[in-house]
């Protein structure tokens, strides 16, 4: 998905740990200085050079997004070598109000050599590659020559495809060495869920739409982009009257009623619980479409698609609909949807935060996953507070970050939810630990702040080891004068079983 980038004129290189580099805290403020631009201390950070980095002479930097959390800036980077985007390349700058560097969190881990920027297989031969990656291609986006960061870096042709593959749905992006011509990569942009349970969905509802004349659309009036329609013509729903749905949940109209409500419950969320400006982090989302012909739903960068149940019931619960755009406001953050297993979790998390700030009585707040939509009448498809009821594991392991990306959010999900509710639950269900330990919550609005804070210093090299360090480094961050939230993350990560990392912070 293309990526406005607001270029910083600098030239950049260097080396150093890919994750970290802390710095002093803030220092004291006089009332008669001027105001820090903490984007400019970022931009000036970048320009002196930092080992951080991992640059070379032939690499500059893109300012690409920025963020503002709980009074720290959070400035974004993409990086190019010789004028072509580096893939891996990416970081992050974390600046306090003092203009001061707190943190950088840096994708690569040492700098690209010598590389040569000639192609030999061309551009026509990379997108046939990339098209046999998929069953049945219905169009190609775009290719594009990019250099690929690792041990050794590599120039690469990447393309963007969409049509079907084995699971479905696809939009596909697709990197093939310039050299060789083998496929080096792939990364698939339709994240899905398959929700479970029992109940029609949010009853009675009040929705903010737009009218025009004498026609009102489910169309939100500030959000943009933020709307729901008919999947099969792409079209808003539209009314004389703004009533809206008839309560049968076969009924398309009915569905958007649903989803409306739970994205701008979720709008809401964003702005009281984290400060964020809708979905994309600038006042914007996707629309959603009601009508997909699957068991399923799904995210795919341009649009949430709605399935049905096979009672041909949409499948737009608070938890389903809250995670489809919990995946796109992952891929909104820097380094875009998280990777080595995490995705899910991460969806998870966004989905029970939003469940539990609508807290309708339809559908009470819990931490299982799809319990309001019956697809296919086995429960729910996750149980945070127990992955292991539904089949995944409540621990991680050196085998988690390989596993299906569904299965591999038990022990991310598990910890989300010893890290707000406690192993004893806190009137929610208690929680077996991995080590035996006794864990104390600190409620779901912290949790979700420090996942999303941590969300905010993730890079395109995300993982479930640096979710341990950059959720600890969130924590230190958001709550500089107390060890009571790190302290409740460390446990919770101790307790599902995912190490302690090299070099992560102490409090």
């Amino acid at each position: 998905m293309a990526r406005k980038s607001l270029v910083v004129g600098l030239a950049v290189g260097t080396a150093a740990a890919s994750a970290l580099v802390a710095a002093t805290g803030p220092a004291a403020a006089q009332p008669s200085a001027p105001a820090v631009d903490a984007v400019a201390a970022a931009d000036s950070m970048i320009a002196a050079r930092p080992a951080a980095l991992h640059a070379g002479s032939h690499d500059a930097f893109q300012r690409r997004q920025v963020v503002q959390s709980a009074g720290l800036t959070y400035a974004a980077y993409d990086r190019t070598y010789k004028g072509l985007a580096v893939k891996g390349g990416d970081l992050v700058v974390v600046t306090d109000s003092a203009g001061q560097t707190r943190y950088t969190s840096v994708a690569q881990s040492n700098p690209i050599g010598e590389l040569s920027t000639t192609a030999k297989v061309t551009a026509s031969t990379a997108v046939a590659t990339a098209k046999a990656q998929l069953k049945t291609v219905t169009g190609v986006e775009g290719t594009s020559l990019v250099v690929i960061a690792g041990d050794t870096a590599k120039l690469a042709y990447e393309t963007t495809v969409n049509g079907t593959g084995a699971n479905g749905v696809s939009r596909l992006t697709v990197d093939v060495d310039a050299v060789t011509g083998r496929v080096l990569g792939t990364e698939e942009h339709v994240t899905e869920v398959t929700g479970t349970g029992t109940g029609w969905i949010n009853g009675s509802v009040s929705l903010n739409t737009t009218l025009s004349g004498s026609t009102y659309s489910l169309k939100d009036p500030t959000v943009t982009n933020l709307s729901c329609q008919d999947a099969s013509t792409k079209a808003t729903f539209t009314g004389s009257d703004n009533v809206w749905g008839n309560g049968t949940g076969t009924n398309k109209e009915t569905g958007c009623v649903d989803a409306l409500y739970v994205a701008q419950k979720q709008v809401a969320m964003l702005s009281s619980w984290l400060g964020r400006n809708a979905q994309n982090g600038s006042g914007a989302a996707w629309p959603i479409r009601v009508g997909l012909n699957d068991q399923n739903a799904y995210y795919d960068g341009t649009q949430v698609q709605i399935g049905k149940n096979t009672a041909g019931k949409w499948i737009s619960s608070a938890d389903v609909v809250g995670h489809e755009l919990g995946h796109g406001i992952d891929d909104k953050t820097p380094g875009g949807i998280s990777k080595g297993g995490t995705q899910e979790f991460v969806a998870d998390t966004f989905g029970a935060a939003t469940e539990w700030y609508a807290n309708n009585p339809n559908d009470p707040p819990d931490y299982q996953v799809g319990e309001e939509v019956n697809l296919v009448g086995s429960g729910p498809i996750r149980y945070m507070y127990n992955p292991s009821l539904a089949g995944d594991s409540n621990c991680y392991s050196s085998s988690t970050p390989s596993q299906e990306v569904h299965a591999a959010a038990g022990p991310g999900n598990h910890w989300f939810y010893l890290l707000a509710q406690g192993s004893g639950g806190n009137g929610q269900p208690a929680s077996p630990t991995c080590n035996s330990s006794t864990v104390t919550g600190v409620g779901i609005q912290t949790a979700i702040k420090i996942m999303y804070n941590a969300m905010l210093l993730k890079t395109s090299s995300s993982s479930y080891a640096k979710y341990r360090v950059w959720t600890l480094q969130a924590a230190k961050n958001l709550y500089p004068g107390s060890c009571t939230q790190f302290n409740a993350v460390k446990a919770a990560w101790n307790a599902v079983s995912l190490p302690a990392q090299s070099g992560e912070p102490t409090c």
